[in-house]
């Protein structure tokens, strides 16, 4: 499985990646990752065809397992899929903003 650490995904998302968040929905509206897209993991293979096959797609929950089970599931359908190691928690923790509500403004 592919993981990213944390300072290289700052970057990644900076530059304006593409971050799916693979939490409930309860989940992320306490709080997600700016301009994260919400595919929960139990609906994610309903949304493989929504997936860029030629950029890579950053893949984020609360602490980085649901998010490596689903990096390894979309890299098996042929996406660059990344999972970003301590998932939103760490993305918290190390002082990065997030995104309250429903909406996924970046």
């Amino acid at each position: 499985m592919r993981e990213i650490d944390l300072r290289s995904f700052a970057a990644a998302h900076r530059d304006g990646a593409l971050v799916i968040d693979v939490r409930e929905p309860l989940e992320y509206v306490e709080g997600h990752v700016s301009g994260a897209r919400l595919m929960p993991l139990g609906e994610l293979s309903s949304h493989v065809g929504e997936l860029p096959r030629n950029a890579p797609v950053y893949v984020v929950c609360a602490s980085g397992n649901r998010s490596l089970s689903a990096a390894g599931f979309l890299s098996a359908a042929g996406i660059d899929a990344w999972s970003v190691v301590g998932g939103t928690r760490a993305w918290i923790h190390s002082g990065h903003p997030v995104t309250r509500g429903t909406q996924a403004a970046a």
